[in-house]
């Protein structure tokens, strides 16, 4: 196994390797040329790029070279530098970029928005296919994707020479290999590709243009110069090609990872590598190198697994160039374009759009992408954060603020942020409200600045001067009863109060000045229908016409127990018991009970039956000091095994300490017993059909103990628990 694996990895990288070296040379030859410098640069940049970056850079699958998101800052370069001096801001970006990436900074690329990335992609396969679509009808791509659509008309009706067929062939290809044998896919389309439309040129003798290498590739003969003034200009050309580079190249690294499942990158250690393969060429006479996501997505669509597949590219631009340029002067340019059209339309990827859109940041995807194909890629992605942090900052600052009538009452609402920016819109509605009513005002905010605490408060003291009555009910945290008594709260991490689905009636009426039963009560149920009714309703519909439980739960009727809380459970999970002491009366004595647990077990098909005590139980504190004579004194003489129950349960691993919690946690045992006498449950438990759970309370910890007959002790939820047999 440890030869083969190698083996089988190259299987894979060898031959993408190879279709992503056909892709490198012409498109490196093309950026040379774009950028003003000497064509044998691209070249170097491409060798050292694919060695150098691809051997000591962070994503193993990214392939790196000369890219054209960099063509135009080069030119303006090379203008007013020289290429000697060009060489030298090269090596001085390089070193920027292994600063930036041992700074530990790059991982700051994994912030920007998937739109971005996924309509930098659309935009650079638009891009390609716009520019090489003339290749293949025959003529030349434009300088930029505007002109390129603007040319497109007059080529498609232009007379279509062999060009064209070679293109079509290779696409035809392209699209038709997936779906051939397994046998023949072993073989990666792309290289068929080639292969197949490189043969029938030479063999039916077309005459097309073909890749073009220049005889004396590496005759560069120059080391990068310093200036001899203007050290402005150049710091700032450094910094300008050291950020273009490194953003171009993290977006590429983190669109990489996008596209396979193998390992992530690591962007400080990309940028790290990518500097030094930047300082490399650029003291070779090379352009700068970044990641470059075409051939980065044809290496992973080659099927490429490791970095072995970037490093090999470098090689083969270095030995086959130099060594067998008659093998590549062979291949058509129109060959070539029909592969970049087909990696350029893969690029836009409709599942993407639709996942943006459902995001709601479509967009972010669309100006991202338009920006790329008009302008540049630097102008589209940054326009595309832009946008997103537009988005960003309105989806932050929103505020819910809507009002209803009640009668003659009024109800505000108001929810999310509620900030200066959205004073206007507050103090639009507050203003519908008449004068002399009464206003309930439920504020449900996340943060309320100084200038929406004053818009409120001075709603609130003019609408109570006008004799009107405004009640604030604050769910969450009391920002504006806070600012009110002088308190005002300055972070947004405040803490956040407990929500009133979980937090007593004391917690969150006694604010309100709710203490008469029947009003907490009342009060309660309000809530309910506000706040919690409406996220229920679809659950409870589907409750309407009967219940499956899958658990009975037996506990105490003590009102500190509350067990869809303490189980995280909802409506029809629990079919619950409640009595003083959680008891199953022995001998079935207890005709309520027996009708419950006949009922849970034989109709409803539980499949677990949990006997929950706690700490600080009355009924077992009765039980061990003496209950008084009378109906309590009757009932818990069904607890009367439990009290003379000898065991060593324990709570995890120690003994309480009051006598009555003791009790408690063999109570709980005692009633598995009971439970165990009943025929129904005797069956459903021999047959697998059901579980007995001992479950303890601890009121004060506010934790849940379940027993480990093992081990004989309760340990705390969550540690395991050994099942005997299991």
């Amino acid at each position: 196994m440890v030869i083969m694996r190698p083996l089988a990895v190259l299987r894979h990288d060898l031959p993408a390797s190879l279709v992503v070296f056909l892709v490198a040379v012409p498109l490196s030859l093309g950026i040379a040329l774009a950028s003003g410098a000497p064509v044998a640069a691209g070249l170097v940049a491409a060798v050292v790029g694919g060695i150098v970056a691809g051997a000591l850079g962070g994503s193993a699958l990214q392939v790196s070279g000369p890219a054209a998101g960099l063509t135009v800052v080069m030119y303006e370069t090379i203008q007013t530098f020289g290429w000697a001096v060009t060489c030298a801001i090269t090596v001085a970006a390089g070193a920027c970029q292994i600063l930036l990436g041992l700074s530990r900074i790059a991982r700051a690329a994994l912030a920007i928005s998937p739109a971005i990335v996924h309509g930098m992609l659309a935009g650079i396969g638009v891009t390609i296919v716009l520019g090489q679509l003339h290749v293949i009808l025959g003529g030349k791509a434009q300088s930029s994707a505007v002109e390129n659509v603007a040319a497109l008309p007059a080529q498609i009706v232009a007379h279509h020479d062999s060009a064209t067929i070679v293109g079509l062939i290779t696409i035809g290809l392209l699209l038709i290999w997936p779906k051939l044998p397994a046998a023949v896919r072993k073989v990666p389309g792309p290289l068929a590709a080639i292969a197949v439309a490189t043969g029938v040129s030479v063999v039916f003798g077309m005459t097309l243009p073909r890749v073009d290498l220049p005889g004396d590739l590496l005759n560069i003969h120059l080391v990068p110069q310093l200036p001899d003034g203007g050290w402005g200009g150049f710091a700032l050309a450094v910094i300008t090609i050291a950020l273009i580079a490194s953003v171009e190249s993290l977006l590429s690294a983190v669109a990489v990872d996008k596209m396979h499942t193998g390992p992530r990158a690591n962007l400080d250690r990309e940028l790290v590598g990518q500097g030094a393969a930047n300082m490399l060429s650029g003291a070779l006479g090379g352009l700068p190198v970044t990641g470059v996501i075409v051939r980065s997505s044809t290496n992973v669509a080659s099927g490429a697994k490791t970095r072995v597949s970037a490093v090999l590219h470098g090689v083969w631009v270095l030995l086959f160039v130099v060594l067998l340029a008659g093998l590549i002067e062979s291949i058509p340019l129109a060959a070539l374009a029909g592969l970049l059209v087909h990696v350029g339309a893969k690029l836009v990827n409709p599942g993407h759009m639709k996942t943006v859109l459902a995001h709601g940041d479509l967009p972010v995807y669309l100006l991202t992408l338009g920006g790329v194909v008009v302008f540049d890629l630097l102008t589209g992605v940054l326009a595309g954060i832009g946008l997103a942090v537009v988005l960003m900052l309105r989806r932050t600052v929103w505020s819910g603020i809507h009002v209803e009538r009640e009668g003659d009452d009024w109800r505000v609402v108001v929810e999310g942020v509620l900030t200066f920016l959205s004073v206007p819109r507050l103090s639009k509605v507050l203003g519908t409200i008449p004068g002399g009513v009464t206003v309930r005002l439920e504020l449900v905010v996340d943060y309320l600045d100084h200038a929406a605490f004053e818009s409120l408060h001075t709603w609130q003291q003019a609408h109570e001067r006008a004799g009107g009555t405004v009640e604030v009910d604050e769910v969450g945290h009391p920002w504006f009863g806070n600012g009110k008594d002088g308190r005002p709260t300055r972070h947004r991490s405040a803490a956040r109060a407990v929500p009133r689905w979980l937090a007593p009636w004391s917690e969150w009426q006694a604010a309100e000045g709710v203490d008469i039963p029947a009003q907490q009560t009342r009060r309660g149920a309000t809530e309910f229908h506000r706040r919690a009714a409406p996220l229920l309703k679809d659950t409870l519909s589907g409750l309407a016409d009967g219940q499956r439980p899958r658990t009975l739960f037996i506990t105490c009727g003590d009102s500190r127990i509350v067990p869809n809380l303490i189980t995280t459970s909802g409506p029809g999970d629990l079919f619950t018991i409640r009595n003083i002491g959680n008891l199953v009366p022995p001998g079935q004595a207890d005709a309520s009970m027996n009708a419950s647990i006949e009922y849970a077990v034989g109709v409803l098909g539980v499949e677990e039956i949990v006997v929950c005590g706690h700490s600080s139980c009355g009924a077992m504190a009765a039980l061990a000091d003496g209950p008084p004579p009378g109906p309590l004194s009757t009932w818990l003489a069904h607890a009367e095994p439990s009290a003379h129950r000898l065991g060593s349960a324990t709570l995890d691993g120690e003994l309480p300490d009051r006598k009555g919690d003791r009790l408690a946690l063999h109570n709980v045992l005692q009633q598995l017993d009971h439970l165990r006498e009943y025929p129904s449950v005797a069956a459903a438990e021999s047959a697998g059909r059901l579980q007995l759970t001992a479950m303890y309370f601890h009121v004060g910890e506010a934790q849940v103990y379940l027993f480990d007959a093992v081990e004989r002790t309760y340990r705390p939820a969550g540690a395991p628990v050994v099942v005997p047999g299991a």
